[in-house]
């Protein structure tokens, strides 16, 4: 059986369209791709199948109603063209699903939105919600408040995110290669399409290019994408946006684009949360046994197993977990201050209270807030 077998049976789909396609290479909203893209998802709503759409393509909408030629380097800028491109992608894709009965929502999102676990569950609650009345969610980053400091930094990590929030089963990026290659074709004439290859396949990022003119993202991008749905189960498909019907020849079970499979299940909500996190607060550097116990047992992340403390955290952040020579392990939500750590770290738990004057908690990380690497 092919892992390729698995799209059909797929029921929730996170499709995430890029720049490029969306303004015909720059050249302005591209009102007849859309209509084509909207056509095929409102057959895949007849289907049963449920669609969250992640859309780009607000900042060079903006870059080329504003006149802009070449896309501003300026904060700025940037965030005014997005507000306006923003106002014509939404409208063309309510103008478009309308003709099919259906109903649209605009979800903008920010990193905030989703490191924040009261807000996290808010997004999620709502998009749930909006999946339940037949509403298609279209969501973009909020480009018009976020910096680069606190920004996804390209759709396809935003769409990723988004199929762990809702839990879906398949992650479609539709791009303008007709999927990933063996090696960069614009330069090897002999690089070779990939049909289906695991997510987690140590030789994708070497296979993979840079980003193009008008996006963000590349290959390395939507491999790493693939990457983080995987975390939660979802497999994800890179496929040519400009193939016809390729949405549709997808649920068919036909052999279009790159299938990158997702070798594990679907982990629990909040594991699925902590491993979509992007922004880590610190590190904690184990020593041998505590990475073998929790690489191999499941097991918490206790202070006697951890040799060194980096950065300034705060008790509930996000921390890296390594390994001696410096290879992540895992990450998870740490129970301490930073400042608490250092020096409960290398001593049994029996020994935090005598040390800190309190005991909150035995383990510097509970494997229940732990997600392996």
């Amino acid at each position: 059986m092919s892992k390729r077998d698995l799209i059909p049976q797929a029921r929730r789909w996170v499709v995430k369209i890029g720049s490029a396609l969306l303004t015909n290479d720059g050249k302005g909203l591209d009102a007849r791709a859309i209509a084509g893209w909207v056509a095929q998802m409102a057959k895949l709503r007849q289907q049963g199948i449920e669609l969250v759409l992640v859309s780009s393509g607000a900042v060079a909408a903006g870059m080329r109603r504003l006149g802009w030629s070449s896309r501003p380097t300026e904060i700025h800028q940037l965030q005014a063209a997005a507000a306006v491109g923003q106002m014509s992608l939404v409208q063309t894709y309510e103008v478009e699903f309308q003709r099919y009965g259906l109903l649209t929502a605009q979800v903008l999102l920010d990193h905030d939105d989703l490191s924040s676990r009261q807000r996290y569950l808010n997004a999620r609650s709502t998009l749930k919600t909006l999946i339940g009345l037949s509403v298609i969610p279209v969501i973009n980053e909020n480009d018009t408040v976020v910096t680069d400091e606190i920004r996804f930094g390209d759709n396809d990590t935003l769409g990723a995110l988004v199929a762990n929030l809702i839990e879906a089963d398949l992650l479609v990026i539709l791009t303008d290669q007709l999927g990933m290659y063996d090696s960069d074709p614009r330069s090897n004439p002999n690089a070779k399409l990939l049909s289906e290859i695991a997510a987690e396949e140590p030789e994708l990022e070497k296979m993979a290019g840079g980003g193009g003119v008008l996006g963000r993202g590349g290959m390395i991008t939507k491999v790493r994408a693939a990457r983080v749905a995987a975390r939660s189960g979802a497999d994800t498909v890179i496929v040519g946006g400009r193939i016809e019907n390729a949405l549709l020849r997808l649920a068919d079970g036909d052999n279009i684009g790159t299938f990158l499979w997702a070798q594990q299940q679907p982990q629990a909500a909040r594991k699925r949360w902590i491993s979509g996190q992007l922004q880590t607060r610190g590190t904690l550097v184990l020593d041998d046994g505590a990475v073998r116990v929790v690489r191999e047992q499941g097991k918490s992340v206790l202070p006697v197993g951890v040799k060194e403390v980096r950065g300034n955290f705060t008790r509930g952040d996000m921390v890296i977990c390594v390994a001696p020579d410096g290879r992540e392990i895992a990450r998870g939500l740490v129970n301490y201050h930073a400042d608490e750590a250092r020096k409960i770290i290398g001593k049994p738990s029996s020994k935090i209270e005598a040390l800190l004057g309190y005991k909150d908690d035995e383990e510097l990380i509970h494997r229940d807030n732990l997600v392996l690497s």
